[in-house]
């Protein structure tokens, strides 16, 4: 047993057993040992044998307690002004009882305080006690209050076990912030095998050897108080935006890749920054130890990607479309993709809202319509015409379904941090559900791709006499699709009068070649993110980062375009609105065929062919499932295009 060097630990019992004054305790309160031997001793009489130096008593494992306390620093620590017994509260006499309970209940204490302090009123005057009441919250359901597994009797760690009960101060304090540096120590206590890889990591070292405040500590990944298991998908997640908090650059990169957007929507089975990088043994990518280093690189990919080639060494996790030198084909292709969309926007959306204004004057002075007596046209009493035959009426239904599939299940995970894009993956049931979707829609729409061309192949083989590449019945643009588009202009702007059409007009032959395009720009890339491996084995990785880049940016324009600018052209303006339902009955109204397409109908009736394209009007049950068909497909492509522009304006401008 130790004693301290004065007598005043004998002298304090002796004085209180007696009932004498305390007065000469220094600076103590006017309080007497009647009031003391109550059970209300004061600290200075506490730290009269607690705040000799080497002060400690044996425990009960027979081991020596440590029980000093340094009086100076104790009083300018946030308990500095509490009483020691209100901590205590099983001490009550001098010397104690040889059976004390030795527990503190600070979560009790600080709970009472805060229950006094909004009963009075003072939440603001001890604001941040309340702090500390929400953090004792947070800790109630973390993995440190629940029972150990070895001794149910105790928590897994409790207050004092992470701090020095006598020795707190806020951690925006002089004092805090230095005892920052001593949390890995802390940590360590219990987490030893933790603290040594950590010592040995790129944090630990800066921390540890060169006192760097600004360097991550445990509670900067695992949070402080709301600590959970790393192995709960939710700490995974949250220990990734944690890195962020420091490594703000590198999140915002990773997330553009599929791994962060798939993180981003809050799953956690892609790599996340500890899948690459290491856990508590990080290493800078230039250190040859580093799990990220050109040498180990493969290695660390092969964990999720078994078949991994060479060729992934080069893909770039944090490519930024911003940065030329460091990522030079991600910055081509980023601005060759926004120059493609400001240009199809800007000049179709131009073009629809001055179609409208036109259209919509011409229809305020009856001039929407020319004056056919239809009557007395060689219809033989069939008052349409048929425009689309049955075959490509059922491949158009077909092609809208997979369309807005892989709008809906591609965006929501391109847009994860929208919250409509959280919904719809729980709704599709996650990201691996809506990727085997994807997939699925994205065969249909080859299939039909394909099967388009073996029918032209077939129609070429048998009309290769008649066809001609620039003839009225061919979907391929000619000069007389540019004096189309000037002439429609002028009309525009009132210059000259509304043009008339062939068969196809420049806007259906547009309509008609995007999905080319789009199958080579989306399908390809789509087919080298779908099949990693493969495409690895023949090119580099940074082809990926391209890939994402292009994929989701040909997406993005492919699903507007479509549900702005082509749901104008054919539903939306004033001579069709509210909806054209002739590719679901396959036929037009005369009147309105002739309107649409003078230049075919001359055609036709100086060749006297007309009269085998006309057909009676559709049924009523047909009419109506076409009108409800219709308005189905586009409510679900107009909700598809708030969507899309609403999580663009996020990822791109609030975001």
């Amino acid at each position: 047993m130790h004693f301290p060097k004065s007598a005043a630990w004998i002298l304090a019992s002796v004085i209180l057993l007696a009932g004498a004054s305390s007065d000469w305790v220094a600076g103590a309160k006017a309080q007497t040992a009647d009031e003391s031997a109550a059970g209300n001793p004061d600290n200075e009489l506490c730290l009269a044998c607690h705040g000799e130096e080497g002060f400690g008593m044996p425990g009960d494992d027979g081991e020596m307690r440590q029980l000093e306390i340094v009086p100076g620093i104790f009083g300018q620590s946030v308990h500095g002004k509490r009483a020691c017994v209100e901590c205590h509260k099983d001490v009550t006499e001098i010397p104690h009882r040889t059976n004390l309970d030795r527990k503190v209940g600070c979560v009790q204490c600080h709970r009472s305080l805060w229950d006094t302090a909004r009963k009075e009123g003072k939440t603001a005057e001890f604001a941040r006690l309340g702090e500390v009441v929400q953090q004792i919250e947070s800790y109630m359901s973390s993995i440190h209050a629940r029972p150990n597994i070895d001794d149910q009797s105790r928590t897994n760690a409790t207050c004092y076990n992470c701090h020095n009960a006598h020795y707190i101060y806020p951690i925006d304090s002089t004092v805090g912030a230095r005892s920052r540096l001593e949390i890995p120590n802390i940590c360590g206590k219990c987490h030893s095998e933790v603290r040594d890889a950590y010592l040995t990591s790129v944090h630990g070292k800066e921390v540890l050897l060169n006192a760097n405040p600004y360097a991550a500590v445990c509670i900067d990944c695992h949070t402080t108080h709301t600590i959970e298991s790393p192995e709960v998908d939710s700490i995974k997640l949250l220990i990734t935006q944690n890195c962020g908090n420091c490594h703000d650059e590198e999140l915002e990169t990773y997330t553009g890749t599929y791994h962060g957007q798939v993180s981003t929507l809050g799953y956690a089975y892609t790599a996340k920054c500890f899948d690459c990088h290491g856990y508590h043994e990080i290493q800078r990518v230039a250190d040859p130890a580093s799990k990220v280093h050109e040498n180990n690189r493969l290695a660390t990919c092969q964990k999720c990607h078994a078949d991994a080639t060479e060729g992934f060494i080069t893909f770039q996790p944090h490519g930024d479309t911003g940065d030329f030198e460091r990522s030079p084909h991600m910055w081509i292709a980023s601005k060759f993709m926004i120059g493609l969309l400001a240009g199809v926007f800007a000049f179709f959306w131009t073009h629809a809202a001055l179609w409208f204004y036109r259209e919509y004057q011409d229809r305020k002075q009856g001039k929407n319509r020319p004056h056919v007596q239809i009557d007395k046209l060689p219809s033989g009493g069939k008052t349409h015409v048929r425009r689309w035959p049955a075959i490509w009426r059922i491949a158009h239904f077909f092609f809208a379904v997979a369309i807005m599939t892989l709008v809906l299940t591609g965006t929501s995970v391109l847009y994860g941090e929208s919250a409509w894009a959280q919904v719809t993956m729980t709704l599709l049931g996650g990201p691996q559900v809506a990727a085997f979707l994807h997939r699925i829609a994205a065969g249909t729409f080859i299939f039909l791709f394909i099967g388009h061309l073996v029918y032209f192949f077939i129609y070429l083989t048998r009309n290769w006499r008649t066809w001609r590449v620039f003839g009225p019945n061919s979907m391929v643009p000619n000069w007389q699709d540019m004096w189309d588009v000037i002439a429609m202009f002028k009309w525009f702007f009132g210059l000259g009068p509304r043009p008339v059409f062939e068969r196809w007009s420049y806007w259906e032959k547009f309509d008609y070649w995007a999905p080319f395009w789009g199958m080579v720009i989306i399908g390809v890339s789509g087919a080298m993110l779908w099949f990693p491996e493969i495409t690895a084995s023949f090119l580099p990785g940074w082809v990926f980062n391209v890939a994402t880049i292009v994929h989701g940016e040909e997406a993005f324009l492919a699903a507007v375009f479509l549900f702005s600018v082509h749901f104008f052209n054919v539903h939306f303006r004033p001579d069709k609105f509210p909806q054209d339902i002739v590719m679901f009955t396959g036929a037009m109204p005369l009147e309105e065929y002739i309107h649409e397409h003078t230049v075919e109908y001359r055609r036709l009736v100086e060749a006297g062919e007309f009269e085998k394209y006309l057909v009676d009007a559709p049924s009523r049950p047909m009419t109506l499932f076409s009108k409800i068909l219709g308005a189905t497909l586009i409510l679900i492509g107009l909700t598809l295009l708030v969507l899309v522009l609403s999580g663009f304006w996020k990822h791109t401008v609030a975001g």
